[in-house]
């Protein structure tokens, strides 16, 4: 990939999240970015934003397990994250590409630790 490295822009995300930096996430989601979770299969970014962005709050750190580029436009990242209350729990998420900017995520929950 020419320019920015796909791998450290999905650790910018995660980033974004336990720094509650919204405007680092912002820069790393295209334009027309949408969001597949069981409980949100295909939402825009604007309702990403809404629905989603506020659990930044709740999020203290992510340890990425597992950070690998696949077929070329993806990055599959399994990671276990600790809450601000201390739970912990483990997701795999798979991040599409296009060009520099992440299009799409697709979410697939794990369990509590």
């Amino acid at each position: 990939m020419a320019g920015r490295d796909r791998l450290e822009t999905v650790r910018d995300a995660y980033r974004a999240y336990e720094t509650k930096d919204r405007e680092l996430v912002e820069g790393v989601l295209a334009a027309d970015f949408v969001f597949y979770s069981p409980p949100d299969p295909g939402i825009d970014r604007d309702a990403y934003f809404e629905r989603c962005w506020p659990n930044a709050e709740t999020i203290a750190s992510f340890e990425l397990v597992r950070l690998v580029e696949i077929g070329g436009d993806e990055v599959l990242a399994t990671y276990e994250s600790t809450k601000a209350d201390g739970r912990r729990f483990r997701n795999t998420e798979i991040h599409h590409f296009e060009g520099e900017r992440v299009d799409r995520v697709e979410v697939y929950f794990g369990w509590d630790l």
